[in-house]
């Protein structure tokens, strides 16, 4: 297993969820909520990514 690989997923993994948390937030901060699917592109890309992460773990714990 590419455990380099693993970790840098596991790192953009974090600053994706990082990004969403932020992108959530400005309507505490008085920003109007702004539809433009940003969200929704965050939350596919975390899902992606931690679905390969979970197959790299898997596969590796076998």
């Amino acid at each position: 297993m590419n455990y380099s690989y693993l970790h840098r997923l596991h790192e953009k993994r974090a600053e994706l969820e990082a990004k969403l948390e932020l992108y959530e937030a400005r309507s505490c901060f008085g920003d109007e909520e702004i539809d433009d699917g940003t969200d929704r592109e965050l939350r596919e890309r975390i899902s992606e990514i931690s679905t390969e992460i979970e197959a790299l773990e898997h596969s590796s714990a076998h």
